[in-house]
C-alpha cells in the first residue's frame, strides 16, 4: 500500500462513519413524522426477519402521522408488534389493512434525552474517526520504516491525515448542531 491509498482509505472510512451517524440521526424522532423513524425496523414474519421498508409502503399524509400499508395484509400484526417492541416509544393503531402511527408532541424532558442520545452517537462517531486516523498514521509510519517515505514526507502525510480528521469532526459537529436545533425547536 502506498501513501495515496492509505489517505484515500482513511478518508473513505471517515466519510462512512459520518454517513452512518446521519443514518442513526434519521431514526431519532423530532415530533415530525418521517418514514426514517420506522423503515429500518426488523419485522419477524413468515419465519424470517425483514426490514419494514421491504414489507410495506410508508407514507406521511399529515405532518404528525405515518401510514404504513403492507404489501401483504397477513403481515399487519407482525409489523404492529415490531413497532410496539421498538425503542421509538410510539403505539401504532391498526386500521384493517393499514397501520396508522400518530406522532405525539415531544415533552421538554424527552427532547433533552434525545439531545443527549444525539451527542452520544456523535461521540461514538468521533471515536471511529480517530480510529481511522490512528490506522492511517500507522500505515504512514510503516511506509517510512520501509524506506518508501522520508521524514519530511511522513510529517506532511501526518498533516494531511490530521486535515482529513478535522474535516470529518467538523462535519460531525455540524450535523449534531443541526439535529439538536431540530429537536429543541418547539
Amino acid at each position: 500500500m502506498n501513501l495515496e491509498e492509505a489517505l484515500f482509505e482513511a478518508e473513505a472510512s471517515m466519510e462512512k462513519a459520518v454517513e452512518f451517524m446521519m443514518h442513526e440521526f434519521a431514526g431519532i424522532r423530532t415530533g415530525k413524522a418521517s418514514p426514517a423513524l420506522v423503515e429500518t425496523l426488523d419485522v419477524e414474519t413468515y419465519g424470517s426477519t425483514m426490514k419494514l421498508k421491504q414489507l410495506a409502503l410508508i407514507s406521511v399524509p399529515e405532518p404528525r402521522l405515518l401510514v404504513i400499508q403492507p404489501f401483504d395484509a397477513g403481515t399487519v400484526k407482525d409489523i404492529a408488534r415490531a413497532i410496539n417492541e421498538s425503542k421509538i416509544g410510539i403505539t401504532p393503531a391498526v386500521d384493517g389493512k393499514l397501520i396508522r402511527i400518530p406522532i405525539p408532541e415531544l415533552s421538554e424532558e424527552r427532547r433533552r434525552d434525545l439531545a443527549k442520545t444525539v451527542k452520544t452517537i456523535a461521540e461514538d462517531t468521533r471515536v471511529r474517526v480517530r480510529s481511522c486516523r490512528r490506522e492511517a498514521m500507522e500505515s504512514a509510519k510503516k511506509l517510512q520504516k520501509s524506506g518508501e517515505l522520508t521524514e519530511d514526507a511522513l510529517r506532511d502525510a501526518e498533516g494531511d491525515i490530521q486535515k482529513l480528521t478535522d474535516k470529518a469532526v467538523a462535519d460531525i459537529d455540524s450535523h449534531v448542531n443541526h439535529k439538536e436545533q431540530e429537536l429543541l425547536k418547539i
